[in-house]
């Protein structure tokens, strides 16, 4: 019964270990003009890479001088002040009174 437990709790932290890999990469579907397709496949070969690596590298260089536009910092500071409405907290009572 112990060496049960053991291997199951040995399973659970492998797992828990994988986990943020495991939804870190979303799959998606995308068009290519058949021109662009097979340019793409030999790149990859000539490369030694496979087709997704280099989109990614693309991708990747093109990203790479995007701009993050700043957090909207006054919005923010006055959602971690909060606001007061007024009045004082209701109780159930009243809550369910309305």
């Amino acid at each position: 019964m112990a060496r049960q437990f053991r291997r199951i709790v040995q399973i659970v932290l492998a797992v828990a270990a994988v986990w943020p890999y495991l939804y870190s990469h979303m799959k998606t579907t995308i068009e290519l003009p058949d021109a662009i397709l097979e340019r793409t496949k030999v790149a990859a070969a000539r490369r030694r890479t496979s087709m997704k690596n280099l989109v990614i590298q693309g991708l990747e260089m093109v990203l790479q001088d995007e701009v993050t536009p700043a957090p909207p910092t006054e919005a923010l500071a006055r959602l971690r002040g909060g606001y007061h409405l007024g009045g004082h907290p209701m109780t159930r009572e009243e809550m369910h009174a309305r």
